[in-house]
C-alpha cells in the first residue's frame, strides 16, 4: 500500500503501542507453564501474532480478547511445522523451546526472515546435543529434541535473542547448564527476559553478561502478566512531537528495561522541549541542534535518530552502524538511500553514521519491507517541504498496527 503524507503539525494525547518484544516473551512464557496465564495490555502485531501461533503449535491454547490474552500451557505438540513469520526473536526465542520436545520440528519462515542468518541457532543447539540443521545456514531449520542441558558458547555481537531462547528453554532440561557469552550486545533484553522470567517463577544466575547458569528441572509458574509500553514504538512518536508536533504520549515507563528507553537521551541531547513524568512524557515542536549518540545497545533506534537527525542544525554521529546489517533490511544502507531522496545526506565510516540536517523535501520513498524504515519517513515527512509517497507501507504491521491511524488521529494529513 502506498501512502502520501503531507506536510502537518500534530497535537493531542496518545497511548504508546505495547510491547511487542515483550508480548512475544510472554506468549513463551505462559505456554511453558502448566496452567492459564493472563497476557494484559498484548501487542496484537504480525510478530506477536507469529508467536501465538507458533505456542498454539507447540500445545498451548491461545484465547485473544481485545485488552487481554488468555494462553493454558502444555507440552503436547500439535503441528511439527511452525511459521515465524518475518519475526527473528520468534525464530531466535522458540528453536531452543522446540528443542525440549523429543520429536522432529521444522521452523519456517517469510520473506526477509528467509536472508537472515541462522547458523548461531545450528550451533548452539548442536553443542547442547541437540540434532539442528539449517539448509547452508538459513531457513528452514530442522530441531530434533530433548535438549538436556550441558555447556554451550554463544556469539552476542549479533543479537542478544538467541540467549533469551536459551533462558528460557534450558530450566526445563534435565540437567543444569552453563552458557558462555561473547561480546554481548542489547544488554538491557537480556534482563528484561531474566525479570520476566523470575515473575514465571523461574530464576537464573547472571555473572557479567558472559556466564548465565541455569538450573535444570525448574518449573514454570502461571502469571498474570502485563505488557508495558513499547520504547521502540513510542520513539517515533517522540521524534514526531520533537519535529512538528505538541503531544502528550501515555504508556511509558519511566522505570522501564527497554533498551530503546535510550531515545530520551538522544531527544534531550538535540534540544527537544520534553516534560517527563512517571507514565506519560510531554514533547514540542523544538529548535534541534545535533548530537552525537552510540546506539550499538539499542540499534532498533537508528531509523527514528535519522528522522530526529534530519531536523537538528549541523551534523549528528550515531555509533552501532554493524549492527544493522541482519535486520529486515540492510538498514544503514536503506537510511542513506530513502533520506537521500528527501534531501537529507547520511554517510557512513566504519561504525559511524553521520546525519547533516536540511530543508527535508517531498520524495517518493521506499520501505523496503522494513517497517521501521516505513515509520522513520513517515515522521520526517510531518515537517517536510512538500508531499512524501512513502510505498509498501503496510510493513508497519510488523510491530506498530495502527501507527498511520495514531499519527492521523494526532492531526497528520495522510492519503491511502
Amino acid at each position: 500500500m502506498e501512502r502520501l503524507i503531507d506536510p502537518s503539525a500534530i497535537k493531542g494525547n496518545i497511548k504508546a503501542p505495547a510491547s511487542k518484544s515483550m508480548t512475544q516473551r510472554a506468549v513463551a512464557a505462559a505456554l511453558l507453564a502448566d496452567g492459564q496465564s493472563i497476557i494484559q495490555n498484548p501487542s496484537y502485531c504480525d510478530d506477536s501474532l507469529a508467536a501465538m501461533s507458533i505456542a498454539v503449535g507447540l500445545g498451548a491454547r491461545v484465547e485473544p480478547q481485545v485488552h487481554e490474552l488468555k494462553i493454558t500451557g502444555s507440552a503436547i505438540l500439535k503441528e511439527p511445522k511452525l511459521n515465524c513469520g518475518e519475526s527473528g526473536l520468534a525464530i531466535r526465542m522458540f528453536a531452543p523451546i522446540a528443542a525440549l520436545y523429543p520429536v522432529e520440528i521444522t521452523m519456517v519462515g517469510a520473506n526477509s526472515l528467509k536472508k537472515r542468518p541462522m547458523f548461531m541457532i545450528e550451533e548452539a543447539l548442536n553443542q547442547l546435543g541437540v540434532k539442528c540443521s539449517s539448509s547452508n545456514g538459513f531457513l528452514p531449520l530442522t530441531i530434533q529434541g530433548p535438549i538436556k542441558g550441558g555447556r554451550c558458547e554463544i556469539d552476542g555481537s549479533v543479537s542478544s535473542q538467541l540467549l533469551t531462547g536459551l533462558l528460557m528453554a534450558l530450566p526445563l532440561a534435565a540437567k543444569d547448564s552453563e552458557i558462555k557469552v561473547n561480546n554481548l550486545k542489547s544488554k538491557p533484553y537480556i534482563d528484561m527476559t531474566i525479570q520476566l522470567l523470575k515473575s514465571f517463577g523461574i530464576t537464573i544466575q547472571n555473572t557479567g553478561y558472559n556466564l548465565f547458569q541455569i538450573h535444570g528441572n525448574q518449573k514454570y509458574i502461571p502469571h498474570n502478566y502485563t505488557v508495558e509500553g513499547d520504547w521502540s514504538g513510542g520513539a517515533f512518536l517522540l521524534v514526531a512531537g520533537a519535529i512538528n508536533g505538541q503531544i502528550k504520549i501515555e504508556g511509558l515507563r519511566s522505570d522501564s528495561m527497554q533498551s530503546d528507553m535510550a531515545i530520551i537521551k538522544a531527544l534531550k541531547a538535540a534540544g527537544a522541549k520534553m516534560n517527563i513524568n512517571e507514565n506519560h512524557i510531554e514533547i514540542s515542536k523544538s529548535e534541534l541542534k545535533s548530537f552525537d549518540f552510540d546506539a550499538t545497545e539499542s540499534p532498533d533506534l537508528f531509523p527514528p535518530l535519522v528522522a530526529l537527525a534530519a531536523y537538528c542544525d549541523g551534523k549528528s554521529n550515531i555509533k552501532g552502524v554493524s549492527r544493522l546489517i541482519f535486520k529486515e533490511s540492510n538498514r544503514a544502507s536503506t537510511l542513506k538511500e530513502e533520506f537521500g531522496k528527501m534531501n537529507i545526506s547520511v554517510d557512513i565510516k566504519d561504525d559511524v553514521m553521520t546525519v547533516t540536517g536540511g530543508q527535508t523535501k517531498g520524495a517518493r520513498v521506499e520501505s523496503h519491507d522494513d517497517h521501521r524504515i516505513a515509520m522513520a519517513v513517515a515522521v520526517a515527512s510531518l515537517g517536510a517541504e512538500g508531499k512524501v509517497h512513502i510505498r509498501d507501507s503496510q510493513c508497519v504491521a510488523k510491530s506498530y498496527p495502527g501507527f498511520f491511524d495514531d499519527l492521523r488521529n494526532l492531526g497528520a494529513v495522510i492519503h491511502e
